[in-house]
């Protein structure tokens, strides 16, 4: 009997201390929440238009914490040509797939070279001039798995991976889960470089809000398993290429982000995982920038008004 009341105070101690862990991780997440109110966010925004007023180009940013608490959104439902920010939902439903039982990450495709258009599905092929991910045009006629070509989609922002896997999954699908998601003014038509459809004003194009969506859809994960998210951020956390939101951080600070950029267009979003900090969910997008140096320094400014904004609060 003594052994078993020990036991039973021993459960009861250890109780009381995890419920008193909960509660002040749970006090002290909601007054952090309670610190911004509307003012706060106000001042942030002036701050952010001011910069956009002094670029002259067009930017559109979407700017929320992963428990929806708060949102701010400048210019956010403006679309605008999507770059390769669509290989984000691309991704996301290829994974859909695959956890339905249609195939499997581990399987392969054949890497191949030819394409059609959406046009009249005439045949166009992708050059490797154009591809920042190049690794592929020298395995035509070889195979890859499924998890490796989303992998060059995404980490190297690779055009054939890109457009294998598309096919793969086809782009009426992706745009349908878009859909279901509440993503409502993503376009997500076609493979890269289908020129035809380019000229015929038949382009992927995105929202900064609807960015915003898919992300939070991301790290809430519940369309996949706890395995699947996580590998997806993973493959974010892996971008290569980074002289947008990481840029101006903390070195420290983890940033699972997708960017973008065409003639006069660079994107990127993501969501940001500050040391100490619950994560928040960033997107800006720019348009009419000539040159592509301006367009990254200008958000990953904005990136780090955002962020220093963020852990201040």
């Amino acid at each position: 009997m003594v052994e078993i009341s020990k036991r039973f105070v021993l459960i009861l101690f250890l109780s009381i201390v995890i419920s008193s862990a909960c509660n002040q991780k749970k006090e002290e997440g909601d007054a952090k929440m309670k610190m911004v109110n509307s003012s706060d966010l106000a001042e942030l925004e002036n701050k952010i238009n001011e910069y956009i007023s002094s670029t002259k180009e067009f930017i559109a940013v979407s700017f929320q914490d992963t428990e929806q608490e708060f949102y701010l959104g400048i210019n956010d439902t403006i679309s605008l040509h999507a770059a390769s920010t669509m290989k984000v939902p691309v991704m996301m439903e290829i994974f859909r797939q695959a956890e339905s039982g249609r195939f499997s990450l581990n399987d392969s495709l054949t890497i191949r070279n030819e394409f059609r258009s959406i046009i009249d599905d005439s045949r166009y092929s992708l050059d490797i001039n154009e591809d920042s991910g190049d690794r592929l045009y020298s395995m035509i006629g070889s195979k890859e798995s499924i998890r490796d070509l989303v992998n060059e989609m995404i980490t190297y922002s690779g055009n054939l991976a890109t457009n294998l896997l598309i096919d793969t999954v086809r782009a009426k699908n992706v745009q349908a889960f878009m859909r279901s998601l509440g993503a409502n003014d993503i376009q997500v038509l076609r493979g890269v470089e289908d020129l035809k459809a380019f000229s015929a004003g038949r382009n992927n194009t995105t929202t900064a809000k609807d960015l915003a969506i898919i992300f939070q859809t991301i790290y809430d994960g519940k369309y996949w398993s706890k395995e699947s998210r996580q590998e997806m951020i993973d493959i974010l956390l892996d971008q290569q290429l980074r002289k947008k939101l990481p840029a101006k951080l903390p070195s420290e600070v983890r940033v699972a982000h997708k960017t973008g950029s065409i003639t006069e267009i660079d994107h990127d979003g993501g969501i940001i995982f500050p040391k100490g900090f619950s994560p928040y969910i960033l997107v800006v997008l720019t348009k009419g920038f000539e040159n592509h140096d301006e367009a990254q320094e200008s958000i990953a400014e904005i990136s780090r008004m955002v962020y220093d904004w963020y852990v201040k609060h």
